[in-house]
């Protein structure tokens, strides 16, 4: 059985705060004297309801571990160790996800930010060899405006290397907020190369997907599962080329199947969709990118060619350079000739 840590693969979603390893967490914690929930540090992988409680202790929880991010530097190591450990699971692109709403005022403002995330991104590209890019994330619970702003700044750095722009977001409880309202946002964006990859069919079903699809015009989707229970909606989101961000432990810890075998990676990918397996928020689900490639081993029973498929379909949906996405998937070419 081929080792999934060496499959070459693209990590295309996966949240900042989110990405922190545990320690990181206490160590930021004892240092700001901050009392951490039970919850985000007894090991164990959430499970909630996918209702707006449990929503909203996903998000109390998710909140508490992003107020221990308050310096710069604290902001660095993240990026950094989020390299190490992808780069340790065969990662060779990765696209991190950051509102920088969230740390501007510890470091003087969304730019300089921003800024910190992109130098910090082009170091740690350098230092690991995992290639290193960022999306920026607007959220649906501020006001679509800030979306704009938030979509103004990225096109600024816009670009395809390592600490540069590629893609601009939309996250946070799908349930709130007009999808309509943030199009403008979008438009922006895509008038500067960036890829659209805003959230969609997660907490909501098929109607949300299709909702998401005429109003934002994805490149691609973050999670997009409940689109299989509409076939209309499938076949247009494979018809539109879009790829779908599948993240198996996030679907189970926030309560959207019970189990992993029922995420319906199987039914997507049967149905030609593009699907790029994604960690989400390793933090709060307590498993990283190569748990979901086994998930797809063993769950769903998907064999090392599959797997591999799986792997290229990350890396061509990646905003990577050509020559990055050539040297990646030879890459998963040796990786099955080696077997």
């Amino acid at each position: 059985m081929r080792d999934l840590a060496t499959l070459p693969k693209a990590h295309l979603h996966l949240h900042f705060t989110g990405s922190m390893r545990p320690e990181t967490l206490r160590d930021l914690a004892a240092q700001y004297g901050v009392r951490l929930p039970h919850a985000l540090v007894d090991g164990d992988p959430l499970r909630l309801p996918p209702t707006e409680r449990g929503w909203f202790r996903f998000q109390r929880l998710y909140d508490a571990a992003r107020a221990c991010v308050r310096s710069e530097a604290d902001m660095r190591r993240i990026v950094l160790e989020a390299a190490q450990d992808d780069a340790a699971e065969g990662s060779g692109r990765l696209e991190i996800q950051v509102d920088p709403t969230s740390y501007a005022p510890f470091v003087g403002g969304i730019t300089p930010a921003v800024e910190i995330v992109l130098d910090a991104a082009r170091s740690a590209s350098a230092a690991t060899g995992t290639e290193v890019a960022v999306v920026v994330a607007a959220s649906r619970m501020r006001h679509p405006l800030d979306a704009r702003t938030l979509a103004r700044l990225a096109a600024q750095y816009a670009g395809e290397g390592a600490g540069e722009v590629v893609g601009f977001g939309l996250s946070n409880d799908e349930r709130r907020g007009d999808t309509a309202e943030f199009a403008r946002a979008f438009a922006i964006a895509r008038r500067a190369g960036l890829a659209s990859v805003p959230h969609g069919g997660e907490l909501l079903g098929p109607a949300h997907v299709h909702e998401v699809v005429r109003e934002l015009v994805p490149d691609r989707l973050g999670h997009g599962v409940r689109s299989a229970e509409d076939r209309r909606v499938l076949d247009d989101v494979v018809d539109r080329g879009i790829a779908l961000e599948v993240c198996p432990a996030s679907n189970v810890s926030l309560g959207v199947y019970e189990d992993a075998g029922q995420v319906p990676l199987g039914a997507l990918v049967d149905a030609g969709a593009r699907v790029a397996l994604g960690a989400d928020d390793p933090l709060l689900f307590g498993s990283r990118l190569v748990a979901q490639y086994e998930t797809a081993r063993h769950e769903h029973g998907f064999s090392d060619d599959e797997l591999a498929a799986l792997a290229r379909s990350s890396i061509r949906a990646s905003r990577a350079s050509g020559g990055t996405k050539q040297r990646l998937l030879t890459g998963v070419d040796d990786w099955l000739a080696g077997g």
